[in-house]
């Protein structure tokens, strides 16, 4: 299915540029790209595993999708999992960024595949005059639905940039008139600081992390480019859409659900997503949070007049006394600061037993502690204070895009 629908694209659009890598001057016209996956792909290979920002990746692809191999993208150096087994529908597997725990393989039909790569082109339209600027990793369940699905399954091109480097980016937006640049917030920071932002920018896309209000604001301001946050998750493809023309005001908005994308919340106040994007299961378990074309997300949620609000992640909560407080909650807060640039919270075990844990809030900001902790006494109830105190110059993500509160956890307890 995947790979004939490719070939409709390649007929299509033959002289049409798809790819072009910035960093080494290839370039291939779709003609060029179906041509050269009919050649050297007889690996006897089960699974392929594709890895690299380059057009490589996207041959992997296709080759694996001719002759009927299951996909299992892999970050650069990433070790390939050891896979016994693929159902016979199975046409590919998601690594999940084990932000809640181990990481896991979601396995995919090439149905629920093409349906993510349409609810994505639908909702955010995606236009072919407006080439992907593809600086996001292509095995992240973000950059393959944002960027080779929609060139291979939907004739959107892409120009590949090797590193998200500032100068890298302005000079690889020239190569055409218009872009689509989807990135994460810690790229859209960096390119704002150094005014590295293309002019050319049409549709602006951040995914991964939260982006921060202000720094959506600045950007507004400054270039008059909105930046559309974008809600997803490894198990559905996408959730939701910020398609709004103007910055938010509330950082828990994440958008209205994506194009064919149904929402709902649980019992356990966490959000419910049903759609035919949906993966089929977790390859070799069974997991009620993962079934029948639902996905129990760990997301805590509302659904407010068609929009979706998250109020943090269940497995993230913070227990003070048996008091359970959201680090989200406490971060939106300590974010209207107009001097606090980045912040995250998490909870560490508490020498006082009567208190469960207690709150670190690790900042980027030049503000003093005494200033910040009178400025939340504003908002927040004093139990909900952050205990400990953590300046960085950087609060740094992980190849995904995403800060881990796990890994900073981590970092904190190893501290003198």
């Amino acid at each position: 299915m995947l790979y004939d629908r490719w070939r409709q694209i390649a007929h299509a659009n033959p002289n049409e540029t798809a790819i072009h890598e910035t960093a080494t001057g290839r370039h291939w016209t779709f003609k060029q790209l179906a041509e050269e996956a009919e050649r050297n792909g007889n690996s006897a290979d089960v699974i392929a595993f594709p890895q690299g920002i380059s057009g490589d990746f996207v041959l992997t692809v296709l080759r694996a999708w001719r002759r009927g191999s299951v996909v299992c993208p892999l970050e650069t150096g990433q070790a390939a999992p050891i896979i016994e087994k693929v159902p016979r529908e199975i046409v590919h597997l998601k690594m999940t960024s084990a932000t809640t725990g181990l990481p896991r393989l979601v396995a995919f039909t090439a149905e629920q595949l093409a349906a993510d790569a349409e609810n994505v082109v639908a909702a955010m339209g995606l236009r072919a005059d407006w080439p992907n600027l593809g600086v996001i990793s292509l095995a992240h369940s973000y950059g393959f639905s944002n960027l080779v699905l929609p060139l291979l399954l939907h004739g959107i091109p892409l120009i590949l940039v090797k590193a998200p480097l500032p100068e890298a980016v302005r000079q690889a937006a020239t190569s055409t008139k218009h872009i689509t640049l989807p990135a994460v917030p810690a790229m859209w920071r960096a390119w704002h600081q150094t005014d590295a932002i293309p002019p050319n920018t049409r549709l602006a896309i951040s995914a991964g992390a939260p982006l921060p209000l202000l720094l959506e604001e600045e950007i507004f301001t400054k270039h008059s480019l909105k930046v559309h946050n974008f809600y997803g998750a490894s198990e559905c493809g996408g959730i939701a859409f910020d398609g709004s023309t103007t910055p938010r005001v509330d950082a828990a908005f994440v958008g209205t659900p994506m194009h064919d994308v149904q929402l709902s919340v649980a019992e356990d106040s966490c959000l419910m997503v049903r759609s035919r994007a949906v993966a089929k299961a977790y390859l070799h378990e069974t997991a009620l949070p993962l079934a029948n074309g639902v996905f129990h997300t760990s997301d805590l949620a509302e659904l407010v007049g068609g929009k979706v609000f998250l109020r943090g992640r269940a497995n993230d909560q913070i227990n003070v006394a048996g008091r359970k407080i959201s680090p989200e909650s406490i971060e939106r807060t300590l974010l209207k600061h107009p001097d606090v640039r980045e912040c995250l919270v998490f909870g560490i075990p508490s020498r006082d037993s009567e208190r469960t844990e207690e709150i670190v809030a690790v900042l980027v900001s030049s503000v003093k502690e005494d200033t910040l902790r009178q400025f939340a006494l504003d908002s927040i109830p004093a139990w909900q204070l952050p205990r400990h105190w953590w300046f960085v110059e950087v609060l740094h993500a992980n190849p995904r895009g995403k800060v881990s509160r796990k890994e900073w956890q981590k970092k904190f307890s190893s501290r003198p």
